[in-house]
């Protein structure tokens, strides 16, 4: 009887799964496999607040596999090696996978695929899984990718996606191929107190919750900080235990403009990774570089501490990097805050922001993270890359009566919408009152310092 091995990694989930879909037509076995790999832990990924998703998602896999007659295989080393003793041990004839974008994925599958061929093992990559549209599908004329958004989503949008594949009634897996025990949230340590369970079960709750309830209004309030009305559905598209495709065709469904918006930032998204596929180096290199020389770590180093902790004296700042430490997510418009603040307000490299947000983000992807960072420092494919973000300004527009720095400032929490956004403006007494610093730069000379950096003054 034949026997195909399906190799999960970033497609943590069984609805919508080609790979495991192809594997289970043939006539044969199947053996769900995952690895855990060091070298995509040296590359960044082991973080705490992944790690604990991971665990839960590979439990519920697991869960789920075992309810269809199935289990999950388990093994640590590297992906080559471990993938060639499952073949072994299970006489597996095919290996299935899900294309990946990075330099690790691409390098992962030409050594993959070359030690399988050495011992007369087919794989098989398919497109379509991590992403809804895959890197390449849509080109300009000129290019072998899009540097430019919205050209890329007027094609992205012309494309007909597949449709999305039924999760598998039964699997069948051979005797005699051993697991390793399933990792567990509860054996990581500094995991972010308010982080979100993972898993595929949790997340179709909440994507049919979100469809239900929340994509109505997504258009008209997902810059809303307080109100928290995104979908928080970024960690299950990391790790893949919700498709991208099914996104899609289950948002046109919903339609009305709350979808259009959210299909939106899902062509975001497999436009930052169409980026990547085509430029690796863009994962810590400048993708059009301004010529920067950005401060140096040691003059910078009390700056980034003060971002780090959310202690800046700009409460909009401090709040989402306290939102980031506590709950391991940040809301979009956070993000975008922060990032314009470090890189352009503070002038802090880039790169020193990205490491710490992969240090704490549950959905820490290479692709959006590093390509969203460039895109707020101006290196990326921003097409206004001297635009800068008066956090103030912000505030009063996307958090105006001060329930989200309250929310995680609650030095702050005594005052009103007015003053809570600029407490440095109360009178000296009342200022005293709070254990809340004073601004660690002023955004005049932020500013400044940026349009001389830029030679734009």
């Amino acid at each position: 009887m034949n026997v195909s091995v399906v190799l999960f990694t970033s497609d943590l989930r069984l609805h919508d799964h080609p790979p495991l879909r192809a594997a289970l037509d043939g006539p044969g076995e199947v053996v769900p496999l995952f690895v855990r790999d060091p070298g995509i832990d040296a590359a960044g990924f082991a973080a705490p607040n992944r790690l604990a998703f991971l665990a839960d998602c590979l439990t519920d896999l697991d869960a789920q596999l075992r309810e269809r007659g199935g289990r999950l295989v388990v093994r640590s080393g590297d992906a080559v090696d471990q993938v060639g003793k499952v073949v072994a041990e299970a006489q597996a004839d095919e290996v299935h996978m899900a294309a990946g974008v990075s330099a690790y994925a691409h390098r992962r599958e030409e050594r993959l695929r070359a030690a399988l061929e050495a011992e007369g093992c087919r794989l098989h990559v398919h497109d379509s899984v991590i992403t809804a549209v895959p890197p390449g599908a849509v080109t300009p004329a000129s290019s072998d990718h899009f540097a430019v958004f919205t050209p890329y989503f007027r094609h992205w949008a012309r494309l007909q996606l597949r449709d999305a594949l039924a999760a598998p009634r039964s699997v069948r897996v051979p005797d005699g191929v051993g697991s390793e025990q399933l990792p567990s949230r509860s054996g990581v340590r500094g995991v972010s107190e308010g982080l979100a369970a993972g898993g595929e079960t949790g997340a179709r709750k909440r994507l049919t919750a979100w469809l239900r309830d929340g994509i109505v209004s997504y258009e008209d309030r997902h810059d809303d900080l307080a109100g928290d009305a995104t979908s928080r559905l970024s960690p299950h598209l990391h790790f893949g235990t919700l498709s991208p495709v099914e996104l899609v065709h289950r948002a046109r469904r919903a339609g009305g403009s709350g979808a259009e918006a959210f299909v939106r930032q899902l062509a975001w998204r497999d436009f930052h990774h169409q980026v990547l596929a085509a430029r690796p180096a863009a994962a810590g290199a400048d993708y059009r570089t301004q010529h920067d020389r950005w401060r140096s770590e040691a003059s910078a180093r009390q700056d980034v501490e003060a971002w780090k902790a959310g202690r800046t004296g700009y409460p909009i700042v401090d709040a989402a990097m306290r939102q980031l430490r506590h709950e391991g997510w940040m809301h979009n418009r956070g993000r975008l805050l922060t990032g314009s603040f470090l890189t352009k307000t503070l002038y802090v490299d880039w790169r020193i922001g990205a490491r710490h947000f992969l240090d704490l983000l549950v959905d820490g992807d290479l692709a959006n993270n590093q390509l969203n960072w460039q895109w707020m420092a101006g290196t990326g494919t921003d097409t206004r890359p001297n635009r800068v973000l008066n956090p103030v300004a912000q505030a009063k527009r996307y958090d105006p009566d001060g329930a989200y720095v309250r929310r995680w400032v609650p030095e702050l929490a005594g005052l009103d919408g007015a003053a809570v956004h600029e407490p440095w403006k109360l009178p000296g007494l009342e200022r005293a009152a709070y254990d809340y610093p004073g601004p660690i730069v002023e955004l005049a000379a932020g500013l400044a310092r940026f349009k001389h950096a830029r030679g734009r003054d």
